[in-house]
């Protein structure tokens, strides 16, 4: 009983976003490319934000295969609406412990090589979790994240550190693989 859709980029869309349930897709005004993900990934929020009440927006890449799908989302939904659950971020955490240049390019040519990684906690891309504050947060930022080249973490870089001080932790390596 999660709501899901899969974002897509549209460049010549002629709305900022549009919903389409029977397809299960959000698109975007935006483009499809790995560099543009950051900006993608922040103006589908912005429109889950002004479409729908939400207490956790729950983001997943979509080359990634959830090994018990059931297990996995009816356990972390029972923990998102528990009472005494505060948190407002949560994902395999990736801890930068020095500033260096990243070498991601390696793995994605279509990034800069020069592409400066800040030491700083994040929540892989895999999959990660925001409350609603969380978002809002984001949103806020919007223009800035749109500029970085990695999306899971500029969501890190500019998340206010009142929302990550208590990041929880999730092995996704154990309930996600990449797809074929």
């Amino acid at each position: 009983n999660i709501k899901y859709y899969h974002v897509v980029g549209n460049s010549i869309l002629k709305t900022n976003f549009k919903f389409d349930d029977e397809e299960r897709k959000l698109w975007v005004r935006n483009h499809d490319d790995y560099n543009s993900l950051p900006h993608k990934v922040i103006t589908a929020y912005d429109a889950i934000n002004q479409t729908y009440d939400y207490k956790y927006i729950m983001k997943t890449d979509d080359d990634q295969q959830v090994l018990s799908c059931f297990q996995f989302f009816s356990t972390l939904t029972k923990l998102l609406n528990s009472p005494n659950f505060s948190y407002h971020y949560g994902g395999f955490i990736v801890d930068v412990k020095l500033p260096h240049i990243s070498q991601y390019y390696r793995i994605h040519p279509e990034l800069p090589r020069d592409l400066k990684i800040e030491a700083i906690k994040y929540c892989n891309g895999r999959f990660y979790f925001l409350s609603s504050n969380a978002i809002k947060d984001l949103i806020s930022k919007r223009e800035s994240i749109a500029k970085e080249y990695l999306e899971d973490y500029a969501v890190g870089y500019y998340l206010n550190s009142s929302l990550k001080t208590n990041i929880f932790p999730i092995k996704t390596d154990t309930y996600f693989k990449r797809s074929e």
